[in-house]
């Protein structure tokens, strides 16, 4: 058999990496990629973000070496004074945070309570109904207890008891 050349179409070769759609479009020409490589003295590179970042923090941390070197000496001398000032300033601080989260909670309670209230139809009246009844059932006691006192006073009046005081 004679190696006869494959009738199927072959696929169109992707377009060359420059030729994109929008480089054509603007005609811009990028310059070519250079290879990486690492920065030496001699050539021209701007510095970097990160070397810059870190000599910022080198001095500050230098400026706080050298303000606590020169603080230290002041809190020495001036401990007997600043120890009893933080700890009268801390406690008045917790205390007024303290008092303004307490009166907030009782805010939020009184709240909660009202709106409990204003959502509670059935129940309030429910509620109301059972406190009238008991006041009528204690006056109802309280008029029985009166009633019987009153009757064995008389008893005792007819039989001609005593008062006993």
């Amino acid at each position: 058999m004679a190696d006869r050349p494959s009738t199927a179409a072959t696929p169109p070769s992707p377009p060359p990496p420059t030729a994109t759609p929008l480089r054509r479009q603007r005609q811009i020409s990028l310059p070519p990629k250079r290879a990486l490589h690492h920065p030496s003295p001699c050539c021209n590179h701007p510095p970097s973000i990160g070397g810059s970042l870190l000599g910022l923090a080198g001095i500050i941390l230098v400026g706080t070496l050298i303000g606590l070197a020169l603080a230290t000496p002041v809190f020495v001398i001036f401990s007997p004074i600043l120890v009893p000032a933080v700890i009268l300033f801390a406690t008045a601080v917790t205390g007024f945070l303290t008092s303004g989260a307490f009166g907030l909670t009782g805010l939020s309670s009184i709240s909660w309570l009202l709106n409990s209230f204003r959502q509670a139809t059935g129940p309030l009246d429910y509620t109301k109904r059972r406190m009238q009844e008991a006041v009528v059932a204690v006056g109802d006691t309280t008029k029985q207890a009166g009633e019987t006192i009153k009757a064995k006073a008389q008893d005792e009046g007819r039989r001609g008891g005593g008062g006993k005081t």
